[in-house]
């Protein structure tokens, strides 16, 4: 969950006026997509309703791609893509723009998880306008996950190569996507804050299954103490509690258990840029960096690049590998 004091971003850019990447297969390379090895559910409380949530995780073909649907709804199904982002203000949320009923709110723990695990293809089924937030991190949307199993398909995964720069800039917050000649993503972020438990804090990685388990999945979201009235008064964080967030009041932690590590909080936004650039719809072969970033920077970067097909190609894994040996 973003800060309050974040200013909401427009979300200007509509589908047709995007080039949205389709999926290429090529048989010569191994590398393959993954789906999930069988169905799995849990029962969670929303962040923002307070309201109990079903959750349910399925295979899904080849090339499907992350598709979430909700079920209690006969609505269309809502593809995990930058595209279909409606709202970035405090999370991250899928929508369709013919149906307003038809949106699933604070996918990004969820998306993070499926990108850290290597999960090309499953349907998500929720039963409400959110998907739940469990203790604020994505540990346990991993947890389900490796329930789960992952099962190879016979079909390639390619990446999205970033070829040149795409930057984006709000109110003195920017980020950036970078050339990189290395086999995955890479992150650098910074943020500052006036809570001193906070301040200024900056954290770089690069992403595979070990650092996304090791050093991002267990990040919990947080706020400010001074946000969270205005929060209730907008009907939002009705499900908020400091079992699934930390709450900041000035230089003090008020989780009675404290951090789960001195920078969480860094740890913690770049957990949510690794669920919110997987709505590429492909893992990014990129440098990413940015300051005092949140989802709708997150959100508007992947519209610039893709709005000039210059700037990215798809790209096989071997291909890479060979590059960055060269």
């Amino acid at each position: 969950m973003d800060s309050l004091l974040m200013e909401p971003i427009s979300l200007s850019a509509t589908p047709e006026a995007l080039s949205v990447p389709p999926y290429s297969r090529t048989k010569t390379v191994k590398t393959c997509q993954h789906t999930l090895g069988q169905t799995i559910s849990s029962v969670g409380i929303g962040l923002h309703t307070g309201a109990r949530i079903n959750l349910t995780l399925m295979p899904a073909p080849a090339d499907h791609g992350i598709v979430f649907r909700r079920s209690d709804l006969n609505a269309s199904p809502l593809p995990a893509r930058f595209d279909h982002v409606v709202d970035t203000r405090l999370s991250t949320v899928l929508g369709e723009a013919t149906n307003p009923a038809n949106r699933i709110a604070t996918i990004e723990h969820l998306m993070a998880a499926l990108h850290g695990c290597g999960v090309d293809n499953a349907l998500v089924l929720v039963d409400g306008p959110e998907i739940p937030v469990f203790d604020g991190s994505a540990a346990d949307f991993v947890f389900l996950l490796d329930c789960a199993g992952r099962a190879p398909q016979d079909a390639v995964r390619q990446s999205i190569e970033v070829l040149r720069p795409i930057r984006v800039e709000h109110n003195g917050a920017f980020v950036e996507l970078l050339p990189s000649a290395a086999p995955s993503l890479h992150l650098s972020l910074g943020i500052e804050f006036s809570a001193s438990a906070i301040g200024k804090q900056n954290f770089s990685l690069s992403l595979t299954p070990d650092t996304f388990r090791h050093d991002l999945a267990r990040s919990r979201t947080f706020t400010l103490r001074q946000e969270i009235e205005a929060l209730h008064k907008a009907g939002l964080a009705r499900g908020g509690s400091l079992d699934n967030a930390i709450v900041v009041d000035g230089a003090e932690i008020l989780n009675p258990a404290g951090l789960r590590c001195p920078d969480e909080f860094i740890r913690h936004k770049m957990m949510d840029a690794v669920g919110d650039l997987y709505l590429a719809g492909a893992p990014l072969r990129a440098r990413f960096t940015g300051y005092r970033s949140g989802h709708g920077l997150n959100n508007q970067v992947l519209r610039a690049l893709f709005a000039d097909t210059s700037a990215w190609r798809f790209v096989p894994p071997t291909a890479v590998a060979a590059r960055a040996a060269a």
